[in-house]
């Protein structure tokens, strides 16, 4: 149900490419300061969800209601979507010019906890984890209210996963940002949304409160899910402290 809190609300969502439909009419609302999940594996759908609010795929039925003044996504692949030929600071300048941003270089990577230090480097001579830090930073240089996070984490190890997922967390209490966070499997969710939607074959076949899906999944998928990840999860939640 919308309300005043709702920045973005989608209506009955179908994505159809040729004859298959790979979502099959989904309902949701981001609340403003929320972290919402969409969960499912290879294929259900959820990174189509993704790329249709960022206007990268077309939808063929139903409506998306965008309250916000701005859009970003952060993208599974950090280092395929640096330019290798790019600094750091190259990247970052040239997203400010091309879009007329305020923020300056240095204060966009203090908000991902990344020093001055990288400003001339390559993507070749970072981590995956410092990358994806510059694609986050790259995302927040025209002040959106909403970050589309397309399983920004799956190509990191557990260790950094769990920063970059803290960093979100970081990121939604100091700047108010809302966060759509596509994700392959419920542990890498688990300590971070305030909801969940789990994702099958195009459609919701869960949805509610982090704490109501891991306690009482409706699904038998959700608990599939949950019975395929025990070892990540405790290993997340343990570097979550939870």
């Amino acid at each position: 149900m919308s309300g005043a809190d709702t920045i973005l609300e989608v209506r009955d969502l179908h994505v159809r490419y040729g004859g298959f439909e790979a979502v099959r009419g989904v309902d949701f609302t981001l609340r403003r300061g929320e972290i919402l999940g969409i969960v499912g594996e290879s294929g259900s759908g959820k990174s189509t969800v993704a790329k249709t609010l960022m206007g990268l795929e077309k939808a063929s039925g139903g409506a998306i209601v965008d309250r916000s003044k701005s859009m970003q996504m952060i993208f599974q692949d950090a280092v395929g979507s640096l330019n290798p030929r790019m600094t750091v600071r190259q990247t970052l300048e040239e997203t400010r010019k091309i879009k007329h941003c305020t923020r300056q270089c240095a204060e966009l990577l203090a908000f991902v906890g990344l020093s001055d230090a990288v400003l001339d480097q390559y993507p070749r001579e970072m981590s995956g984890g410092q990358c994806q830090r510059v694609s986050i930073a790259r995302a927040l240089a025209c002040s959106p209210d909403v970050l589309v996070a397309d399983e920004p984490v799956s190509a990191l190890d557990v260790s950094v996963q769990a920063r970059v997922l803290n960093l979100l967390r970081e990121l939604r209490a100091g700047l108010g940002l809302s966060i759509l966070l596509i994700a392959h499997d419920l542990a890498v969710v688990k300590n971070v949304c305030d909801r969940i939607c789990v994702m099958e074959k195009g459609l919701f076949v869960d949805a509610g409160p982090s704490v109501d899906v891991f306690a009482s999944p409706k699904s038998d998928y959700t608990r599939r899910l949950l019975a395929a990840v025990p070892d990540v999860s405790r290993a997340l939640s343990a570097r979550f402290g939870g």
